[in-house]
């Protein structure tokens, strides 16, 4: 077994750029076993928030409405966007700062933070990106069952987990361009239907005529939630904020997973992070407010625990509104969503495998690549967990989607508290050492949004199965709980093991090795001079 220090060492100087195997100096592996950089601009841009834009906003959305209103789910996904768009902030600083091959969160946390912490995180990080995966093959059923079909659903979730499998085997490049058409159908999809629930509200449609915010009224813009009064009302808050997680669970990660298979890294990852904020105003700001709008909390076909149905609320919405045959274009529009969300977790939960098996934190098997850069082992293994979407074949659909959507969640509350504890150390030592100028990016309001946000989710973890006390449902409690139990033993047991303390010294902290290797690699990371208005525009999307 490893030694503790020879788990904490940090890359030499000569390993920074090229060795994405050592990032702890735990394995050596050669050259023909590490990631090759193939994803460019619009790729990652994509990424970031094509993986935020899945099944969680298409058909989860519809869950919340159903439970606790139109006005709810709407702060409830507003309330979220702001406190992921810190996230997002935080990740983007360090991964500027070291877009280092193979590099991963946890990477990070051992570096600036703790190996036993590091070693939990990277844990629960794969934990939650296979459960993601299970999770969007469940809404990919859920989908399909919308046709009422004769094919039975083992064999749709086999067809969707196959398709995962072999976009993310053969190459990165091949990803990258997969993810990027996947995630730009689902960007066409959701702007057209932003566009098409105004027209809805407005009357532009053969029936039901204009419904305006008519169904904040009737049935009403709160169910009241756990309780009665204000206090009903704030526990229905409170839920949507916990539920519209799922929307956005580890999307902000993506980027930094990406960094080291990322062309012009500090070019590319600031443009996808500055550029996250503003798409997710239009399309989760937006969209949850249309959604309220076009239809309303007690339509049956909404999905939830104790009904078979399970309809996006934009194809019921479209349903209501008279349009003869949309609703099947855009249910099969949403089911690439649920691919594309798939495809992107497959990706992530394989990348975090592969980065404990490099560094001595999971079996070195793991660390196996083809010689296309792929790491063929630790993608099969992070789809096997998968195969627990196969639970749909006996279980009420909506029931299973929701137990996914739960855990996941809560695995990425721990995951960003850890983020945001990992920051604020970062940016602890460079201070310390008078290096805080010499950050790449920066962004508005730091450290003091990432502590605040910090303790949201901090308070978001603890709560967020509160209603499964009134009355106590064990299998809801475990969905709700489990994680944090799990997570904390994986953490106390390396501790214990290792004797490691607390948490690094600050002036132990190293944010220097491997600064000057990145600077030099990442020297001409300059924008492209537009020679045209196209091309101006060309490289805005890019």
């Amino acid at each position: 077994m490893k030694s503790e220090a020879e788990l904490e060492s940090p890359p030499s100087a000569d390993e920074a750029q090229g060795a994405s195997q050592t990032l702890d100096g735990a394995v050596s592996l050669d050259k023909a076993e590490q990631l090759k950089r193939g994803l460019k601009s619009r790729h990652i841009q994509f990424m970031a928030l094509g993986g935020a834009i899945g099944t969680g906003l298409f058909v989860g959305s519809g869950a919340i409405l159903a439970l606790v209103g139109p006005v709810p789910l709407w702060l409830g996904y507003l309330s979220m966007m702001l406190v992921v768009w810190v996230v997002m902030n935080t990740i983007a600083e360090m991964t500027t700062y070291l877009p280092m091959k193979g590099i991963t969160m946890p990477y990070f946390t051992n570096r600036y933070v703790d190996s036993s912490l590091a070693f939990a995180s990277g844990w629960n990080y794969w934990y939650a990106y296979a459960i993601l995966v299970a999770a969007e093959a469940s809404a990919g059923a859920i989908l399909l069952d919308y046709w009422k079909t004769p094919v039975p659903t083992g064999v749709w979730i086999t067809i969707i987990l196959v398709v995962c499998l072999l976009l993310n085997i053969i190459a990165v490049e091949v990803f990258g361009e997969a993810e990027f058409w996947f995630a730009s159908i689902k960007f066409i999809t959701i702007t057209g239907l932003i566009i098409l629930g105004i027209v809805i509200m407005a009357g532009g449609v053969p029936e039901g005529g204009a419904t305006g915010f008519r169904y904040w009224n009737d049935p009403g813009a709160f169910k009241e939630y756990v309780g009665t009064g204000a206090t009903g009302r704030f526990t229905a808050y409170w839920t949507a904020f916990v539920r519209a997680g799922f929307s956005f669970i580890t999307s902000p990660e993506l980027i930094g997973l990406a960094a080291g298979e990322t062309i012009a890294p500090r070019r590319n990852i600031p443009k996808a992070a500055r550029r996250f904020i503003y798409r997710l105003a239009l399309f989760y700001g937006v969209s949850s407010l249309i959604i309220g709008a076009i239809v309303p909390s007690d339509d049956r076909q909404l999905l939830s625990e104790t009904s078979d149905a399970g309809a996006s609320p934009w194809v019921i919405g479209i349903q209501r509104a008279g349009i003869k045959g949309l609703n099947h274009v855009i249910n099969a529009a949403i089911l690439t969503s649920a691919w594309s969300a798939g495809n992107a977790f497959l990706y992530s939960g394989s990348r975090i495998l592969y980065s404990l098996a490099a560094t001595g934190q999971a079996p070195v098997f793991f660390a196996r690549t083809t010689k296309r850069g792929v790491p063929y082992a630790a993608v099969l293994a992070t789809w096997a967990v998968s195969l627990l979407a196969f639970l749909n074949v006996s279980t009420n659909g909506a029931q299973v989607f929701l137990w996914f959507s739960n855990i996941s969640t809560i695995s990425g509350f721990i995951a960003w508290i850890i983020v945001l504890i990992t920051y604020l150390r970062f940016r602890s030592a460079l201070k310390f050492r008078g290096l805080l100028g010499t950050l790449p990016y920066r962004t508005i309001g730091q450290p003091y949004l990432a502590w605040g946000t910090l303790v949201v989710f901090s308070v978001l973890t603890i709560t967020n199965g509160f209603q499964v006390f009134s009355p106590f449902k064990y299998q809801d409690f475990l969905a709700a709980y489990i994680t944090i139990p799990v997570f904390f033993l994986l953490y106390l047991g390396h501790k214990l093991w290792f004797r490691t303390p607390i948490c690094r010294k600050i002036d132990e902290i190293d944010v220097i090795t491997g600064k000057k290797e990145m600077d030099e690699f990442c020297e001409n990371d300059r924008d492209p001079v537009p020679k045209n208005f196209l091309q101006r525009v060309w490289f805005w999307l890019a």
